[in-house]
């Protein structure tokens, strides 16, 4: 990104990054650049799939019924909960 002078909008142009986890280079596009800058976001510090590999790992999927028991100080009883 460069600044133009007289605080215009940011000029982007595409930029070659290095994925932390993977070590390999991704391009780090100038539309993306303004997706990120629009949303107050820091260049990505991974490519796409090791992102996505990350997310999938990160985030529980809801689709799962996957159940606890947890004993209910109030109730005296064990609950059966999500």
């Amino acid at each position: 990104m460069t600044q133009r002078p007289g605080g215009k909008k940011p000029h982007f142009r595409d930029k070659v990054l290095r994925c932390c986890d993977c070590g390999r280079e991704f391009t780090f596009t100038a539309g993306e650049q303004v997706y990120f800058h629009s949303k107050s976001l820091s260049e990505p510090k991974r490519c796409k799939p090791c992102r996505q590999r990350r997310r999938t790992t990160l985030v529980p999927d809801h689709n799962r019924q996957d159940t606890f028991r947890r004993y209910s100080a109030n109730q005296g009883s064990e609950k059966v909960g999500r």
